[in-house]
């Protein structure tokens, strides 16, 4: 999952800069006189994962390594949020942004926008939705087992066989999807904002397809983020809720009881990770060699594989788009949209 994003200090889309373009091409990098013509310079959107007085030095790098490799100006601009990225991109302030699913859904699907990378981190580019639980009595086929989560090196309970005893978890779903009709009517669950896949969209789908009425038959607790969904739980504020995997590791090193308290009991099926979208207007060659360059930017140098992480949450981006996922999370999101 992608970490916090902040958008404190983050400039809205009316403050995104159009990017001018010219008639002739762009150093050893510029198209035949056949070809389309590449702009002078680019506007490359993003929500970042750093604090505000940070943005132009986090985005520097990136950018810096873009215009390079390109031969034409990369400017890198910082939305107020997701659906801004995807608005300066449609209003062509921004030709390159890099977002969220959902909203690589609707920029492929409102403004024609191509889909060229999909976000990487710790090698996958998924994620599942887990359900988590304080009552693994009621919830749980055979006792909880101990798995590693490489990521964070850390032994964590699961159940229902979707992680196998001693050995590292995948995360891998959907998985003991069938234990979620064991949520009895008037239970405490914990969901996040209804704009939270692995908090909330996910989840409620997969308990209504289990037949449950989640208006009606239960308690939602409402809790802000994918730590406090892990706490609530652990505290006893709710019986089950749901966050990204492995949500838990955001607090074993406050709460380290979590990891003997809180179990993982069913994942959803997975949920893509973002990725990189591009504009339709820009030259095919320029996107071709444009994908390149972000593909190979984290195995450029060691400073690089920092700046990604600590610019937006990932370790890679890949090529392989797996756009059926993200058409999946556009017919979840559509259950979601008034």
């Amino acid at each position: 999952m992608r970490k916090s994003l902040i958008a404190a200090g983050a400039l809205t889309v009316a403050a995104l800069g159009l990017a001018g373009c010219s008639t002739g091409g762009a150093g050893d990098s510029a198209p035949t006189e056949e070809a389309q013509a590449w702009p002078e310079s680019i506007t490359l959107s993003l929500v970042p994962s750093v604090e505000g007085e940070d943005l132009a030095e986090a985005l520097d790098p990136l950018t810096t390594y873009l215009s390079e490799g390109l031969g034409i100006e990369v400017e890198g601009v910082v939305a107020s949020d997701y659906a801004a990225t995807v608005e300066a991109l449609g209003a062509d302030q921004a030709q390159v942004i890099i977002a969220d699913a959902g909203s690589l859904y609707n920029a492929t699907k409102q403004y024609d926008a191509e889909l060229v990378l999909r976000d990487v981190r710790f090698g996958a580019t998924s994620y599942a939705a887990v359900g988590f639980t304080n009552n693994p009595d009621k919830y749980c086929a055979e006792a909880p087992v101990k798995a590693r989560y490489a990521a964070s090196d850390i032994e964590l309970l699961y159940c229902n066989g979707i992680e196998q005893a001693g050995a590292d978890a995948t995360g891998q779903g959907p998985a003991g999807i069938d234990a979620l009709k064991k949520i009895s009517k008037g239970t405490k669950v914990a969901l996040q904002a209804a704009t939270s896949p692995a908090g909330y969209q996910y989840p409620v789908v997969a308990m209504r397809d289990a037949g449950i009425d989640t208006d009606a038959d239960i308690t939602q607790v409402p809790v802000e983020g994918n730590n406090n969904a892990v706490l609530a739980v652990a505290n006893g504020d709710a019986e089950v809720s749901f966050g990204y995997w492995d949500a838990r590791t955001t607090v074993t090193a406050e709460a380290p009881e979590v990891a003997d308290k809180v179990v993982a009991f069913s994942y959803s099926e997975m949920i893509p990770n973002g990725g990189v979208a591009v504009s339709s207007a820009l030259p095919a060659d320029l996107v071709t060699k444009l994908t390149k360059l972000m593909d190979d930017y984290a195995d450029s140098s060691e400073d690089a594989k920092t700046v990604m992480f600590d610019l937006v949450g990932l370790s890679d981006w890949t090529n392989e788009t797996a756009e059926d996922e993200i058409t999946r999370y556009g017919e979840i999101l559509s259950q979601f949209t008034n």
